[in-house]
């Protein structure tokens, strides 16, 4: 399995003085060095090796989140007052209770 369509990030950690390497479907990896590249390079040795190990013990590995599909939906449970009041501010505005929410995601 080809590791490239996972999600990398490289970001500094002040607690520990150097750059750290992150995937976000393996969450519980992690690569500290020097240079965000040396970062990036290290998380991906990790996982790769991670992934190789799953394979060959016959382990699901986490599916890359950029080959997921998506509905565009998702169920949000909030009060029941919140909801009230987001349906009169949708009215209020004259648009849907689902534009109303998408718009205040999106900010």
């Amino acid at each position: 399995m080809n590791v490239d369509h996972y999600t990398w990030r490289v970001t500094w950690s002040t607690e520990d003085g150097e750059h750290v390497g992150l995937c976000a479907e393996f969450p519980s990896l992690s690569w500290l060095a020097a240079s965000p590249e040396e970062a990036l390079a290290g998380i991906r040795a990790v996982v790769a090796d991670c992934v190789k190990d799953m394979l060959a013990n016959a382990e699901p590995v986490p599916e890359p989140i950029a080959d997921r599909r998506y509905s565009g939906e998702f169920k949000v449970r909030i009060p029941p007052q919140r909801h009230r009041q987001l349906v009169i501010e949708a009215a209020e505005q004259r648009v849907s209770l689902n534009r109303l929410v998408s718009t205040k995601l999106a900010a």
